[in-house]
């Protein structure tokens, strides 16, 4: 079977004997066959916590200093981002457990559970404080002091989300080059969710840093803090939006998201590469977990072999998709004679 490019994994050709097999083996780059490693997301989890609770600490701090709205509407959403990743950590560890009788597929879809909770986190503990801090300093203005506190923190905060965000692009760039998808397509299409939440909350809390140096300068600008509290509210909008799309990626991956056409093509070929198998007409993969694929699909064997020998086949075949460490399962069935093939 072959690996999908940057991170989701497609079946790779299983190794057929003889010189007429191997022509038709997919010839793939080497960047094609390598997925990133388990750690590479759990790293990337624990760049974000570290950096989240520095901020977080630096921003309650200042927003007590200054009296800013918007450092408050920062501190929360930092705080947020915090508590997320103790979620996505959790993830990532139950994820990884192997298979049991209750599951034999394992529990690779636990991690979609698990970040939906983050997701649901962000919207609770950082859009709804948010917006609702900025509502009440439009009802209840109160002046901002101590300005320069509040732009030192936001410019060291800024530095320090900027590296998490920076190792959540290390990790996501190289993957969706060689699925020559571009950086946000990838970051969205992936089965990781913990790479899609880190970048996503680290873009929106870049973005919401500058929304809120914006608001503490106006207000210091004017003397009003009308524009302090706008920058509280814009900043929950933000939060609201990122949580939102969060938690609909999560909820497609738990109901069943089928694998990216490449994956599907390269499967396809990969199948028809079997020495057993003359045609595939049916084949469905849907991922289980991070880069793991369940896959159910019709196949015509070679041979005319009476009904006892096929069954022993198909289990073959079923075997060597199974043996693959990205196939969390198989089943496999005969095709009817008149079900057209399927085009890789």
């Amino acid at each position: 079977m072959v690996r999908e490019q940057g991170g989701e994994q497609a079946p790779a050709p299983v190794a057929a004997d003889g010189p007429a097999r191997r022509s038709r083996e997919l010839v793939m780059p080497v960047s094609l066959l390598r997925g990133p490693s388990t750690s590479e997301s759990f790293t990337t989890v624990l760049v974000a916590l570290g950096a989240n609770v520095l901020i977080a600490v630096a921003k309650s701090a200042a927003a007590v200093v200054t009296g800013s709205a918007s450092l408050v509407a920062e501190a929360a959403h930092s705080w947020a981002d915090a508590g997320n990743e103790i979620f996505l950590l959790v993830a990532d560890r139950r994820s990884r457990r192997p298979p049991d009788r209750a599951h034999p597929f394992g529990h690779g879809r636990e991690v979609y559970v698990w970040s939906l909770f983050a997701a649901l986190g962000l919207f609770v503990a950082g859009a709804v404080v948010s917006v609702t801090h900025g509502i009440q300093e439009l009802i209840h203005p109160e002046a901002a002091n101590h300005f320069l506190v509040g732009y030192v923190v936001l410019a060291v905060s800024f530095v320090l989300e900027g590296i998490s965000f920076l190792r959540s692009v290390r990790q996501a760039k190289p993957e969706a080059e060689s699925l020559q998808r571009d950086l946000i397509e990838h970051v969205m299409a992936t089965s990781d969710p913990t790479l899609r939440a880190v970048f996503a909350e680290d873009s929106a809390a870049l973005i919401g840093l500058v929304i809120a140096a914006a608001g503490l300068a106006a207000h210091q600008l004017t003397g009003s803090p009308v524009p302090d509290a706008a920058g509280s509210i814009l900043v929950g909008v933000l939060l609201a939006v990122v949580a939102v799309v969060l938690i609909n990626r999560n909820r497609r991956f738990l109901i069943g998201e089928e694998a990216d056409p490449r994956v599907r093509s390269a499967a396809i070929r990969a199948l028809l590469d079997t020495p057993e198998v003359a045609r595939v007409t049916y084949l469905r993969l849907e991922f289980v977990g991070p880069r793991m694929l369940f896959l159910v699909g019709d196949v015509d064997l070679t041979g005319d072999d009476i009904e006892s020998h096929v069954a022993v086949r198909l289990r073959a075949v079923e075997a060597k998709i199974c043996a693959l460490p990205v196939v969390a399962g198989a089943v496999v069935s005969l095709s009817a004679p008149d079900e057209p093939s399927l085009d890789a």
